[in-house]
């Protein structure tokens, strides 16, 4: 193998797969190193594919990815311990020639991903791990070491592409450790059910899909949601909380996943299924102000590692995939003009990003993590319970007129939250989102 290659990639789930595939389609000879088996055996949950993003990479990809299901319908949940009070969308729209989403298996599209960055020409080298960055006398990046003996591999850039944990640039102080208030820990199991129950249990056809996504008693007063996908054969069920939290509490992800399952809610949709597999993963939650260091001196940062998740619209790999793209083109631009991949030049992977819907969309809510986070039982206890019960109140007949009904309902939320403390809720959820 040689050992100077255009650029490495550290990585290879979506934002890493992104850079690579771009960067070799531009024609640089590129290294991606995977420290697992192959890309994607780390990961055995279903995700949703935001498919605008891929599309930008790879136009023809629904002609050979393995997808699941295309979402047309939504669903949001605010869940008590016995009940849940929902809006959802579904449109026959989405059933177009070209879907927005899809419900994928990250295993599989992983694997299909990173084949496909082998067909563009990056070399790819699994189970193998980035012990640490090579600089030079300077402090820049010059290149990587791995665990596999002999002498460093070089390039004038690397891409981290690293997750969450962001290990490779911790070693090298090029980041902090992730805060335990700015991740979520996450646990996921997949219940296999016959295609024809799990399209008779949630009204679909062919291979429409559903997204059901919660929140509230479900947490236990800790910050987090659960969620619920359908596959083809398959259901995606989980639920996450930050880290923190957990900390704090005596509640383990599994003892929390074991209730959600077991909700009145969520049982008879997974009635009967058999579960085969099990994960828990990190999931970045901090928002725009957890965002580290991008670009150096030879390095950039893309995907989970620079905090690129949108946790108000629980979208991640649209994300991940625009800021490896993003990357990869800076990059191509520098090394077309034969320009040093110096920090000053490779600022501009920061300014072509505030462009995109990436930064836009992280600085709206840049407010939201730290609101929910300091106001966790009011927004995870207190209101889904309020919801609940004003629910319950108006829809049982019982020979009580809807005007006492309605003085009720108001009066049990003034004794909870007061008129001030729901002002002062609603003030504080308008400063955040905006």
């Amino acid at each position: 193998m040689e050992d100077t290659f255009d650029a490495i990639v550290v990585g290879a789930g979506p934002s890493g797969n992104a850079a690579a595939y771009t960067l070799a389609k531009e024609g640089l000879s590129v290294l991606q190193i995977e420290r697992g088996e192959y890309a994607g055996s780390k990961n055995v949950q279903g995700a949703i594919l935001y498919s605008d993003a891929l599309e930008k990479i790879i136009p023809e990809f629904r002609e050979e990815a393995p997808l699941e299901r295309h979402v047309i319908e939504q669903r949001m949940w605010s869940m008590d311990d016995t009940s849940h009070t929902g809006m959802h969308y579904r449109s026959g729209d989405f059933n177009e020639e070209k879907p927005n989403r899809y419900t994928i298996l990250r295993a599989q599209f992983d694997k299909w991903f990173s084949a496909k960055v082998k067909e563009a020409g990056a070399l790819v080298l699994c189970e193998t791990t980035v012990t640490e960055l090579v600089e030079d006398l300077t402090g820049r990046v010059i290149g990587v070491r791995t665990d596999r003996q002999g002498n460093p591999i070089f390039a004038p850039v690397v891409i981290l592409a690293e997750g969450v944990n962001g290990l490779v640039g911790q070693r090298s102080g090029l980041r902090p450790e992730i805060a335990p208030e700015s991740v979520a820990l996450a646990v996921k199991e997949m219940h296999f059910l016959p295609r024809e129950t799990i399209e008779a249990r949630f009204n679909l056809r062919g291979n429409e899909g559903v997204v059901i996504e919660a929140m509230g008693t479900i947490t236990r007063g800790m910050t987090g949601t659960g969620f619920l996908y359908t596959n083809e054969e398959s259901i995606s069920v989980g639920i996450g909380c930050i880290v923190s939290d957990f900390a704090e509490s005596n509640v383990t992800p599994s003892q929390l996943l074991e209730a959600f399952k077991a909700h009145p809610s969520i049982a008879p949709l997974l009635e009967g299924s058999e579960v085969k597999e099990y994960a828990a993963h990190l999931i970045p939650e901090g928002g725009y102000k957890a965002i580290p260091r991008l670009t150096g001196d030879g390095w950039i940062v893309v995907g989970d590692a620079g905090q690129f998740v949108n946790a108000v619209h629980r979208e991640g790999s649209n994300l991940a995939m625009t800021t490896g793209r993003v990357a990869a083109e800076t990059v191509v631009a520098l090394h077309r003009r034969g320009e040093e991949m110096d920090a000053l030049a490779l600022k501009d992977y920061e300014r072509r990003l505030e462009a995109t819907f990436v930064m836009k969309d992280l600085r709206k809510y840049k407010g939201i993590p730290a609101l929910l986070h300091a106001n966790k039982g009011t927004f995870f206890g207190a209101y889904p319970r309020l919801i609940s019960q004003a629910m319950q109140t108006w829809f049982r007949v019982d020979g009580i007129d809807k005007k006492t009904k309605e003085k009720a309902i108001f009066r049990n939320f003034r004794e909870t939250r007061s008129v001030w403390g729901m002002l002062g809720d609603a003030w504080r959820v308008a400063r955040a989102w905006r």
